[in-house]
């Protein structure tokens, strides 16, 4: 069992910029993908970035694309978010995920992840 603890979130101005932070404990992650998605109030959860833990492969959705940047360091176990240029409909709580690779589907999808962490909330104020 993995399990995911994010931080980093917080209140930023549009334009800021935020990093968040997960960290993964409880097992190897050879062979497993690590995402990004965002839940609004009264909104399904979206996808936001992924990557696979050996960091060969990174995955964005459209309305982050050039904004966001996912990274990982193996060493710590720990993948992160930068988030520049944030705008007000960025707003959300955002959860750090992961699951082998193998059950991932391209681009991933929120129902393909068995471990999550608790969510950490980003607000950007206009």
């Amino acid at each position: 069992q993995v399990q995911l603890v994010e931080s980093g979130g917080g209140s930023v101005q549009a334009g800021g910029s935020l990093r968040l932070s997960c960290t993964a404990s409880g097992r190897t992650l050879g062979g497993y993908i690590m995402g990004w998605f965002r839940q609004a109030p009264g909104k399904e959860r979206e996808f936001v970035a992924a990557i696979t833990w050996g960091g060969l492969s990174t995955y964005y959705s459209d309305s982050v694309k050039d904004r966001f940047t996912m990274s990982r360091d193996n060493a710590k176990y720990t993948v992160y978010l930068q988030m520049n240029s944030l705008k007000p409909e960025d707003t959300a709580v955002y959860y750090c995920a992961t699951e082998d690779g193998l059950r991932v589907m391209r681009p991933p999808r929120a129902v393909d992840f068995g471990s999550w962490g608790q969510g950490t909330q980003v607000t950007v104020s206009s």
